[in-house]
């Protein structure tokens, strides 16, 4: 890839409406950017809307930048020209096994084929094998050619258009020969039954081929993907143009509408009511802004993030921010960890009964099934009317396994899920002396979509925070749960019964945002209220509500958990930075997904990762960065270090109360004799969870029986390991 750089003026930013996050940029008449790139990808240029890559208005003729999208029949694609070597080499083998097979097959039988019919079975094989041969050369070129260049550099697969077309074209001959040998099959042709069955088994292949390719295409079709319009003006448009500004417009409602399409189809089992098709909405307006500054492919963000994976480890130990650091907790603070994470362990068995059942048989796979299943067959008895509620079908069992409370000890249990309507449990903990309110966190297509419903809206709290802001679809949950509970007079039931006791909520994961929420509606009229939240999600408050949470909330997180980390902010972060660990490589897609599995896999040493370019760290974005965002995008920004601007719609947004953070250390402790994983447990603070971190344990680290086996294990060896020394938290070993 040839790169000129000229000290000419960048290009000039358009105005847009504030909190507009479509991603639309356009170039102001004016000097050419300062680096330009003389590289060509062939096929046109387009005009897409955002979900699969960049929006943008036609622009001046000249050097065309690098688009990891393949553009091929005047459309851009969802699949690059490196994405073609894993598929390539799969067919490659299943075509050369094929041809030999069939090749032997004609070799060995073809003295049997004077049977009636057989001069056309012979003639079948003999052109099979030819066009097979053709079909290998074919493929053997598209690998080839796919392996060549990096994610950023398609300079050296441009010939791939030329060669998928000469490979869709040879479909045609494929087809047609498939059906004559399905048609000389059914004709009843008598010959040997061996070359009988070897034809049957040759057309079957053929056609399962067939129709996984169109399978293949269907996938990778982008209907953003837009069409080339022919005699498109060459010269600039400006934004602020009337012809522009109704593209960019049409091309955003167009994106919007897809993306709708698309969760429609996904949740075609869920119902159409009002707070359904808002969520629709919610959903897809997330994804078309998410996904609308950048031109990239799903396996290059698979790419990035294994790039990412291995750069992390690589930085091994990274300084704390400087507000952790400087804020060491003291004795006081420690005993308040020691009382704090008791309550985390005790209230944790709560916010995993509000899962039910299935949660319960996946933590007891061998006995689970027997001791509930006897309550999913059995009619409601006696002890089913002591608790109010709906849907329990086989929950209540487990909930009481879990909990280890009586029947008479729940006040209302329900299970009625619809999006904006979590499925919650009141019961009365005399060991706390507490009346508990559990909500369960996401199970369902119906709480995905409540999770996704990202935007912020306004909190009406009775408190002293200023500019309350909360997540929109987690907010609406705890609305509705904090409905049940005043207007269908539940607490007062439960304090009718024991007034003495105070009010305690919990969750994990989106039932952790929702306590957290609905602790904060609690506080006027419960001023005692607590609120345990595991796991939660960190798009949830504003810095105010944060702030004033930390007096009655704690959160527990544990290790890399992803969700405690997830906000609309830290993925336009990781977004970014996937975007700079991508231009920053200098090998093919298809290595680093092969090491990134390897790694993940089997592990490794990380010091000979190519991320980094040779003369040092980069200042200004690499030109592969220009390529893959809009320039100008809000998404965004030169300096690694600097944080991210949200649009208006979606501003940043911080976890609930104070953060008690369980960390994995290492996979020996000092306390212990024999192997195991070693947690330190400290207070952390919110800004230590502003960035995703990338890894295996992301995902497991968030599931509620991992958090309670973690948990179990601390509290109970906590004790043992007092003497054990630590700063900033103590450490204990998990056996």
């Amino acid at each position: 890839m040839k790169c000129t750089c000229a000290p000419g003026r960048a290009s000039t930013q358009a105005q847009r409406p504030s909190g507009d996050r479509a991603g639309l940029s356009a170039r102001a008449p004016g000097p050419a950017p300062a680096c330009a790139c003389a590289e060509s990808r062939g096929g046109g240029r387009v005009a897409r809307a955002p979900g699969s890559g960049r929006l943008r208005a036609p622009r001046a003729a000249g050097p065309p930048s690098a688009m990891p999208g393949m553009v091929l029949f005047g459309r851009r694609w969802a699949i690059a020209s490196d994405d073609l070597v894993f598929p390539g080499v799969f067919e490659l083998l299943l075509r050369v096994l094929w041809w030999v097979g069939i090749l032997m097959l004609y070799l060995m039988h073809r003295g049997k084929l004077d049977c009636p019919g057989g001069v056309l079975l012979s003639s079948y094989l003999i052109v099979l094998l030819v066009l097979l041969a053709i079909i290998i050369g074919t493929v053997s070129a598209i690998v080839c050619v796919s392996m060549k260049g990096t994610i950023c550099n398609p300079g050296p697969r441009k010939s791939m258009s030329k060669l998928l077309y000469v490979r869709l074209a040879l479909f045609l001959p494929e087809m047609v020969w498939a059906s004559l040998g399905a048609a000389w099959i059914a004709d009843g042709i008598q010959c040997d039954r061996t070359v009988g069955n070897g034809i049957i088994a040759t057309v079957v292949v053929s056609w399962l081929i067939i129709a996984s390719t169109v399978l293949t295409i269907l996938i990778v079709f982008d209907p953003l993907g837009g069409k080339a319009a022919p005699g498109a003006p060459l010269g600039p448009q400006p934004l602020d143009s009337r012809e522009s500004s109704q593209l960019l417009s049409g091309l955003r409602t167009a994106a919007t509408g897809v993306w709708e399409t698309r969760v429609r189809l996904l949740c075609c089992c869920i119902g159409r009511d009002d707070h359904t098709r808002v969520a629709f909405s919610s959903t897809a307006e997330l994804f078309s802004t998410y996904f609308s500054d950048t031109d990239l492919v799903p396996s290059d963000i698979a790419a990035g993030l294994a790039l990412l994976h291995q750069q992390q480890d690589h930085a091994r130990s990274p300084p704390e921010p400087t507000e952790v650091v400087t804020h060491s907790p003291g004795p006081f603070q420690e005993a308040d960890l020691d009382a704090e994470l008791e309550n985390c362990h005790h209230y944790m068995q709560f916010a995993a009964a509000a899962y039910g059942w299935p949660l319960y048989v996946y933590r007891n796979p061998f006995t689970g099934l027997c001791r509930v299943g006897g309550d999913c067959c059995r009619c409601r008895t006696t002890d089913y009317d002591l608790v109010g509620g709906d849907q329990l079908n086989c929950h209540f069992s487990s909930i009481l396994q879990t909990t280890g409370l009586q029947h008479r000890d729940f006040i209302h249990i329900s299970f009625h899920d619809k999006v904006y309507e979590l499925p919650f449990l009141v019961a009365l903990d005399h060991r706390k002396e507490s009346v508990v309110v559990a909500i369960r966190g996401t199970m369902s297509l119906q709480d995905i979509l409540t999770d996704l419903s990202a935007e912020s809206e306004p909190l009406d709290i009775e408190c002293e925070a200023q500019d309350c802001w909360a997540h929109k679809g987690i907010s609406q949950a705890a609305r509705y749960v904090y409905r049940r509970l005043v207007n269908d007079g539940i607490l007062s039931q439960a304090f009718s019964i024991a007034p003495e006791y105070r009010l305690v909520v919990v969750g994990h994961s989106l039932g952790a945002g929702a306590a957290a929420l609905l602790a904060l509606m609690l506080k006027s009229p419960y001023p005692q209220v607590r609120c345990y939240a595991f796991s939660p999600p960190r798009g949830l408050l504003s810095k105010s509500l944060y702030e004033y949470s930390k007096t009655f909330i704690v959160s527990l997180v544990l290790g890399k958990d992803v969700i405690p980390r997830l906000s609309v902010t830290n993925l336009e972060d990781l977004k970014r930075r996937i975007l700079r660990v991508i231009a920053h490589c200098n090998k093919p897609k298809y290595k680093i997904l092969l090491r990134g599995c390897w790694y993940e896999l089997f592990g490794g040493s990380p010091e000979d990762l190519p991320t980094e370019l040779d003369g040092g760290d980069l200042t200004q974005p690499l030109l592969g960065e220009h390529s893959l965002l809009v320039h100008g995008s809000p998404a965004y920004s030169f300096s690694s270090e600097s944080p991210l601007e949200s649009p208006t719609k979606y501003p940043p947004l911080y976890p609930p109360g104070r953060i008690i953070h369980l960390e994995e250390e290492g996979t020996s402790g000092s306390c212990s004799c024999s192997p195991a994983a070693r947690y330190t447990v400290r207070w952390a603070h919110e800004s230590e969870f502003s960035r995703i971190l990338i890894g295996p344990k992301m995902l497991t680290d968030h599931m509620p029986d991992i958090l309670m086996r973690v948990l179990d294990h601390v509290v109970s060896d906590r004790a043992a390991c007092v003497s054990c020394p630590a700063q900033g938290g103590s450490s204990v070993d998990q056996a």
